[in-house]
């Protein structure tokens, strides 16, 4: 019997992310179908099997779905067919499967998409507060020296 992994999404105004939860999963199959239909399925671990389909708000773009597999979970990335927002994932209007759950972490408000298109690419790019130039510390934040901070206090 196959079971339905946790799901998390968010969307975009051109797109919409799922992180599929799966850990070490081999034999993934991933399908984007034009009218909206997704359809996942891949083996486990201990060899269980995952699937689940899902017929989403609004019509995509095959060609424009990637997929990304990390050690924990699969990472999907659907291009809308038209660029906008969706009032919900689904195109049915019930509450959704226990298993999908918005992914607060990569969520983005239709107000705050403009200012955010400014800052980052999909490759989620962190600002370190440092100039352009490498360092011994690369992707570490800068700390101001606390000793000094006190020293100039006083």
């Amino acid at each position: 019997m196959s079971r339905q992994p946790e799901v998390l999404w968010a969307q975009r105004s051109d797109k919409v992310y799922l992180t599929v939860s799966v850990p070490d999963a081999r034999d993934i199959s991933v399908k984007c179908e034009a009218d909206g239909l997704f359809t996942f399925s891949a083996v486990g671990v201990n060899g269980d099997p995952f699937n689940f389909t899902l017929q989403f708000y609004g019509n995509i773009s095959p060609q424009g779905c990637k997929t990304k597999t990390g050690l924990r979970n699969i990472l999907c990335s659907i291009l809308k067919e038209q660029k906008g927002w969706w009032k919900r994932l689904l195109k049915s209007e019930g509450k959704p499967a226990p298993y999908i759950k918005v992914d607060w972490n990569k969520w983005c408000d239709e107000d705050d998409e403009e200012s955010d298109s400014n800052l980052a690419s999909d490759d989620d790019t962190v600002y370190t507060g440092e100039n352009e130039e490498s360092s011994d510390d690369e992707g570490m934040l800068y700390l101001p020296d606390l000793e000094k901070a006190r020293g100039s206090i006083s």
